[in-house]
């Protein structure tokens, strides 16, 4: 299965560290954030790995490069000066992830979830991973009832950036910017939207501050 990580945003929280740099890039402990994302997933088992860019996005191809330093092989997916959100960057790489279903990863996080256990078929269009609400999201994106999401407001789950898509979901989709949610939705109400809780350890490094929390656990040995 191929894996695509989401590196294209502004990184406007996290300015003015971003403002010379694409998030992505931003160091932990001496390594970028998204040299943390990829040796995870090659000791998956995923090599064959899909990175969108816009805002800088040259660095990111310079630093990176062909993948092979990490045992991975990459391809880019660059969009332009403005980036197509979630949903269109997605369906704008689609050619380089193939036919099968393929994983998706937000560039932005940081978590031991154990790549290698997700589903590489699914019996529906998605398959989430959802997990405790932090302090910056306490009301939650997603309902998990019988391994399936809704959006009932009961227990909601925080929206991980992990997921497992089947290329169908973008099927009546056209070229352009648009978010990822909304398919996710329409797809939910089908019940073709499968899940799983994770519990374990989740950042969404999203401001300067959770970044330097997340450098205090890695330099702690976690």
């Amino acid at each position: 299965m191929r894996a695509m990580i989401l590196a294209a945003g502004r990184g406007e929280r996290m300015r003015p560290l971003t403002d010379t740099i694409p998030k992505p890039l931003l160091k932990v402990a001496g390594q970028c954030l998204i040299e943390y994302l990829m040796q995870h997933l090659v000791a998956a088992g995923f090599t064959d790995i899909v990175i969108n860019h816009a805002y800088l996005g040259e660095q990111i191809e310079r630093t990176l490069g062909s993948g092979q330093r990490y045992g991975a092989q990459i391809q880019y997916s660059p969009e332009g000066t403005q980036a197509l959100e979630t949903g269109g960057g997605i369906f704008n790489a689609l050619p380089l992830l193939g036919n099968a279903p393929f994983l998706v990863v937000n560039g932005d996080i940081w978590c031991d979830y154990p790549f290698e256990q997700l589903p590489h078929t699914l019996e529906g269009l998605a398959h989430l991973i959802l997990v405790n609400n932090p302090v910056h999201n306490p009301q939650g994106d997603f309902c998990l009832k019988q391994q399936h999401v809704s959006q009932d407001s009961d227990s909601r789950l925080t929206f991980s950036g992990i997921g497992v898509y089947h290329p169908a979901l973008f099927n009546h989709c056209t070229k352009g910017r648009f978010s990822l949610v909304p398919l996710l939705i329409k797809a939910m109400q089908a019940r073709q939207v499968s899940s799983e809780h994770y519990k374990g350890l989740w950042i969404d490094v999203g401001t300067p501050e959770r970044l330097q929390q997340l450098e205090q656990l890695i330099l702690s040995d976690i």
